[in-house]
């Protein structure tokens, strides 16, 4: 036998062991919540403590390659899921990274990764369901100068990006002050540090949260950077408390309360980690007719959490401003889950 063949042997074997040596306790969600009565348990260093698959109890998150089930989840944090194989297998499977979402661009799908020119002008990457774009041609500034007072960009014939031609002055006496008034406006102008040659910045909007209650992940797409490149960047967010009951709050005639209010501060908490400041965050409330409610406008904002160990780490996290009640919501277990959210507007951190 190959060594290439013993692969899904090995690892059918390491799925059997494991479930002929794991104690015979229910995998499923059906039975009542019964937790341990000691404290949490203390996670390995990059390990997320999180609510097992069943929101009962704390546990520590499986990692990349390790065998998970229902009631003991791969780590959300890192992308990560549980992969159970066939259909039929419900019971045990292996943690595995999730694959980037692709990208719909004029009607074209593109793989998370791949690279397009969406026009002569620009080139495009589709990075996990986030299309950015950076310009081929010059985006340059031609300031006025004697030789070349009256600057313009033009369409050439047989060409795709415009050029600078210079078109002479009907009037030479207003050359002068137009040069001046130019020059003083560029002094006060933008900061030149800001100034990037050749680079169109474009930052997508924030997607939806990753989780409908708790602790989640929002992610963009943005070249807003030194180099020009595109990165991906994500912030914790928090529609809405696990915990809360907001359908009591909802008044008597009305099928929604769209940003409930919170009575205290309260601390976040994040893979075991807390919040060093108490915050009087908005979330996003319920309807009982089928609508759901998610963010509209946010911000984002860093906070800061310390660790049972003393270690502070500091995450960029974003709080909702106000909420929109639709009928656009997400069905259970979507992958593409955040196209189908309203977008989320006036946030520009």
């Amino acid at each position: 036998m190959t060594a290439a063949s013993m692969g899904p042997v090995r690892v059918a074997f390491v799925v059997l062991l494991a479930l002929c040596s794991r104690p015979a306790v229910g995998q499923n969600c059906s039975g009542p919540c019964r937790c341990p009565d000691e404290p949490a348990p203390r996670c390995p260093a990059g390990v997320s403590l999180v609510l097992d698959g069943c929101g009962c109890c704390r546990v520590c998150a499986k990692q990349l390659g390790e065998l998970c089930t229902e009631r003991d989840p791969c780590d959300p944090h890192k992308g990560l899921f549980c992969h159970f194989g066939s259909p039929a297998n419900r019971k045990i499977g292996v943690c595995t990274a999730k694959d980037g979402a692709p990208c719909i661009f004029g009607g074209t799908v593109y793989r998370s990764g791949e690279s397009f020119q969406s026009s002569c002008k620009y080139q495009c990457t589709c990075l996990d369901g986030a299309v950015g774009c950076m310009p081929l041609c010059s985006m340059d500034v031609r300031l006025p100068s004697p030789d070349c007072p009256f600057p313009r960009r033009v369409k050439l014939p047989g060409k795709c990006c415009e050029e600078w031609v210079c078109d002479e002055p009907k009037d030479q006496t207003v050359v002068g002050p137009a040069l001046a008034a130019y020059r003083l406006e560029d002094t006060f102008g933008p900061d030149p540090t800001m100034i990037r040659a050749n680079c169109l910045v474009q930052t997508t909007e924030w997607s939806a949260c990753s989780k409908t209650c708790g602790m989640g992940i929002s992610t963009r797409v943005t070249n807003d950077n030194a180099s020009c490149r595109l990165e991906k960047q994500s912030r914790l967010c928090m529609v809405r408390p696990c915990e809360a009951d907001l359908e009591e709050n909802i008044k008597k005639g009305k099928k929604c309360i769209r940003t409930p209010k919170i009575s205290k501060p309260i601390k976040f908490e994040l893979s075991g980690c807390t919040s060093m400041k108490t915050y009087r965050a908005k979330f996003c409330g319920v309807c009982t007719d089928g609508r759901c409610c998610t963010p509209h406008r946010t911000t984002t904002l860093p906070v800061e959490f310390k660790c049972p160990d003393g270690e502070v780490m500091k995450k960029n996290m974003m709080f909702i401003k106000t909420c929109a009640c639709h009928y656009n919501c997400p069905g259970d277990n979507d992958i593409f889950e955040s196209l189908y959210y309203r977008k989320m507007y006036g946030d520009m951190a």
